[in-house]
């Protein structure tokens, strides 16, 4: 797993999101976006930090930031998970995986003794030109947007 780390250029990736629309990076030439990975839509880490983005959205927005979150769930699992909790931002549906290695999100994983391949858990802060500036690897999912503000 060849994470993408701070200095990084992100790879062209594109991904349908919720609605079925695709979504690219090129959509966000010369903005700051964040791209929050989690494992899967509509369990308690992943609903709390959806939420947290959610309620500090404005905040967000005021520095400069869109948001993108992403996840290998199907279009119907983020529509209805966007629609549960009206998140303002797009969640992409990337059943194959383009997106997660891109990024280096999706390897293997431990947890109670036992290994599976999965996402981790990590949000990227990209600026404008396409280049990470900041990796967040130990999401706090209750306090996730204190962690991209400071």
């Amino acid at each position: 797993m060849n994470t993408l780390k701070v200095g990084d250029k992100v790879p062209s990736f594109s991904a349908k999101d919720q609605d079925g629309n695709t979504i690219s990076l090129k959509d966000y030439t010369g903005k700051k976006l964040i791209v929050f990975f989690y494992p899967k839509a509509n369990t308690p880490g992943c609903t709390a930090e959806a939420c947290n983005l959610r309620d500090n959205y404005k905040e967000l927005q005021s520095e400069g930031y869109e948001l993108l979150g992403v996840s290998a769930d199907s279009e119907k699992s983020q529509a209805k998970f966007k629609e549960k909790y009206d998140f303002p931002f797009p969640l992409l549906a990337d059943e194959d995986h383009n997106v997660l290695n891109a990024f280096g999100v999706w390897g293997l994983k431990k947890f109670m003794g036992r290994e599976y391949e999965g996402i981790h858990r990590k949000t990227f802060v990209i600026e404008g030109d396409g280049v990470v500036v900041k990796v967040i690897d130990k999401v706090k999912t209750k306090d996730h947007a204190a962690q991209l503000l400071e």
